[in-house]
């Protein structure tokens, strides 16, 4: 196999895990392989020269996006000259539709040759079918982290692969990292998301939830794992909370406050399969700008929007959306996870098998994949 170049986009911290796993798996099928684009600190650890900063891409909801519209259009244009200039053997984008699928877009018009491959299936499962009917105009082949979804796909116009979840192969905490977090119990995970904006609406409904927490537990810790870009708003948003918490950024503290907390309120998104693999039980809080929840509640196809009901076919995680996000709601649920703290552990189970938990490594599944996809003479 001859020397091979990818243009990757990741938009975002889960994304930037994702670009870093495929471009080690990429690597150890073929050492001559060279990347662009814009990504993360995992996915530059692992070769990639950024482009521009990835936190910029990182905004969530229509009404969250208009204030950055020009900024956003002019880096669209910007990645798809340099994805063309670099003319790579395929444009892998990462999840963040709204921005990945325009750039896509340009790239597939300016050269229909080039073969462009999304990382991470729009969820046509929960609202907006039509999605994947779009996306097949500019994306000619897709990576599922979900088993359920690579139908959808197919169905569209595209080829489809399920590649597992990363979560399933990501390291679990050593009894020396957590040794660093020994101390009282209960530990409680407060993980208001990775955005400003989720991080800006969950941090004082978390604060006003940990009021109640030690109002039953006195001695309850707080860690609150986050990450760059918003570090700073959560020590500044966390300042007057009840229980001060401990910020943490190092990957290893990380690993072992998810290991060792004893329930964990939680945003929206990926993190509840993270705390499924390390069997946490979780409540799920999330807000957004009433007009983007108004939007995506009338589009809604599904009951829950937490992966681990979902994949589990389950609704043991209980979650507390737009206007149900309040404190005197959220409180009492955590209360009962602590009381009774097994009470999600089959579900929490079966969502890691389902993922391929005790398989070939995601990202090593994800490279073979895009290898698959490719025209065989680029491979040849």
């Amino acid at each position: 196999m001859g020397a091979l170049s990818f243009f990757l986009i990741a938009g975002e911290p889960s994304g930037d895990r994702l670009g870093a796993a495929l471009m080690a798996g990429l690597k150890a099928l073929n050492p001559f392989v060279t990347f662009q684009g814009v990504g993360g600190p995992l996915m530059q650890a692992e070769g990639l020269h950024s482009l521009f900063p990835m936190e910029e891409l990182s905004v969530m909801g229509i009404a969250e996006v208009l204030p950055k519209y020009l900024h956003l259009k002019r880096r669209i244009r910007e990645a798809a000259a340099a994805a063309l200039a670099a003319n790579p053997a395929a444009l892998i984008t990462i999840d963040s539709p709204d921005f990945c699928l325009r750039v896509a877009g340009i790239v597939k018009a300016g050269n229909p040759a080039l073969r462009t491959i999304h990382y991470v299936a729009p969820s046509v499962w929960a609202w907006r079918p039509g999605r994947a009917a779009k996306m097949a105009r500019v994306i000619d082949h897709v990576l599922a982290l979900l088993p359920f979804e690579p139908p959808y796909m197919t169905a569209a116009g595209m080829t489809c692969d399920f590649v597992g979840h990363p979560v399933v192969s990501e390291p679990l905490a050593t009894p020396e990292e957590c040794a660093q977090l020994a101390g009282p119990s209960p530990l409680i995970l407060a993980l208001p998301g990775s955005r400003r904006g989720e991080v800006t609406r969950l941090a004082p409904v978390i604060g006003e939830v940990l009021a109640q927490i030690k109002a039953v537990h006195p001695t309850a810790r707080v860690a609150l794992p986050t990450v760059r870009g918003v570090a700073q708003l959560v020590r500044d948003l966390s300042a007057d909370w009840p229980i001060q918490p401990q910020i943490i950024q190092e990957p290893g503290l990380k690993r072992a406050a998810f290991a060792l907390a004893d329930g964990a309120i939680a945003a929206s998104g990926t993190v509840s399969l993270e705390l499924a693999a390390n069997a946490c039980p979780m409540v799920i809080a999330y807000d957004m700008h009433p007009a983007t929840l108004w939007l995506m509640r009338r589009a809604a196809l599904i009951d829950t929007v937490t992966l681990v009901n979902l994949v589990s076919d389950t609704r043991v995680v209980p979650e507390f959306i737009g206007k149900a996000c309040r404190a005197d709601r959220i409180a009492p649920a955590l209360l009962n996870l602590l009381a009774n703290p097994q009470s999600q552990d089959a579900a929490m189970q079966l969502t890691m098998e389902r993922l391929g938990k005790g398989g070939e490594p995601p990202g090593l599944r994800a490279a073979k994949s895009v290898l698959g996809a490719l025209p065989p003479r680029q491979i040849a």
